[in-house]
């Protein structure tokens, strides 16, 4: 399968919408013709008490009140039409619609009331998420720079995942990490995590240096918790560091799913660790295996890309896993962004549209030699002859 735009169902949804528009109102008329056609015993009263409770969380409060004057009018036409309105029935059909048209015009004041705290709350998680999780610039230190932060849920901006990237003397430095835990636990130690990273990147020498500060960072912050977080609060991360000019990446990886790097030509490589390490707030369990950095080439027209478990946990109907790697491989893409778009657009069509786990994306690209801006993509069709890893 290629990778691509996954559909919307936009014609499918437009006409649910058109349909909802004009329920209320194809409520009132089912009213009348089930009145007018059935004996005098039977009545049309559960349609018109229906229509303006049905309008009440979906329409403004001029078109709920509109509903309940339709209703209204329509059961004191029917009973003049049928010479009933003097009847005892006649007139407790005609409360019973007022009493509920009344009740809809509160709902729909309370439903109007918590959309608007619904959107200020939004509004609140998204200057957040641009102050814990601010977009980077599109080029840093001479490379070309893409990230995305997806929450799994509808209207969650952010979570325990995150994303960081920093130029510093050392090279362009960055981090990609994954909090235990959800809540904002979770968004406390993705905090604590960053700021640390923002300051150690600019004065440690190394990546090994920057990982102990980040452990020690971690440590302090679970003095200060309580219960589980306390005694089992740890960060899956990749910390990254490209030097200026040197053509190389250096990795060290904390439990974390192993990055890619995409090459200009299609080919692709996973950029796994030579041992095992255990995530950060663990260190004390690996007293004596202190980390060493991993070292790639990092030609021009590559690309290095790292993401969270929220891809490569992420199942589709039959329960089996994402697989960027196989997925990616043979792919060719403009730029970081697109690779992004891509991967995002691709794990969605494998789970069916949504996902379990947030995920932070983060894509560095080196402009390759005489490369035109743009290069043209081709679909994601695995070769028979496709040419293993690249070391």
């Amino acid at each position: 399968m290629g990778l691509g735009r996954q559909g919307d169902g936009g014609s499918g949804d437009g006409a649910a919408r058109r349909v909802v528009r004009v329920l209320p109102f194809l409520l009132v008329l089912l009213g009348l013709a089930f009145d007018l056609l059935t004996p005098p015993s039977f009545t049309g009263s559960p349609f018109f008490t229906a229509a303006p409770l049905i309008a009440a969380p979906l329409f403004s409060l001029g078109a709920t009140a509109v509903t309940g004057i339709a209703s209204s009018s329509a059961v004191v036409g029917l009973h003049f039409y049928n010479g009933t309105s003097w009847k005892a029935e006649a007139l407790t059909e005609l409360v019973t619609v007022l009493t509920v048209s009344g009740l809809a015009l509160l709902i729909n004041r309370v439903v109007r009331r918590s959309g608007e705290r619904l959107a200020s709350a939004r509004g609140i998680a998204e200057a957040a998420q641009r102050a814990v999780l601010p977009t980077p610039p599109a080029r840093i230190g001479g490379l070309h720079v893409a990230a995305r932060y997806e929450a799994a849920q509808a209207d969650a901006f952010i979570g325990g995942d995150l994303y960081a990237v920093q130029d510093t003397p050392y090279g362009v430095r960055l981090a990609v990490g994954d909090v235990r835990g959800k809540g904002l636990g979770a968004v406390e130690a993705v905090a604590v995590v960053l700021g640390a990273f923002r300051e150690a990147a600019e004065t440690e020498s190394t990546l090994e240096g920057l990982a102990r500060r980040l452990e020690r960072a971690l440590a302090r912050e679970g003095t200060r918790r309580e219960g589980l977080d306390a005694e089992e609060g740890f960060t899956t991360c990749v910390l990254g560091e490209i030097p200026a000019g040197a053509g190389v990446l250096r990795l060290v990886n904390r439990g974390h799913p192993e990055p890619l790097l995409l090459y200009a030509d299609g080919g692709l490589a996973v950029l796994a660790p030579a041992e095992p390490a255990l995530p950060l707030g663990l260190g004390e369990l690996a007293e004596g295996r202190p980390d060493t950095a991993g070292e790639w080439p990092f030609p021009p027209g590559s690309t290095l890309l790292l993401f969270t478990d929220g891809v490569t946990e992420a199942r589709d109907g039959a329960g089996v896993f994402y697989d960027p790697a196989v997925r990616l491989r043979g792919r060719v893409f403009p730029g970081p962004d697109e690779v992004l778009s891509a991967l995002s657009s691709d794990v969605r069509r494998h789970t069916g549209g949504g996902t379990t786990d947030d995920m932070a994306l983060l894509a560095v690209g080196r402009a390759g030699e005489g490369q035109p801006e743009r290069r043209r993509t081709v679909p994601v069709v695995p070769r028979e002859d496709e040419p293993g890893d690249r070391a």
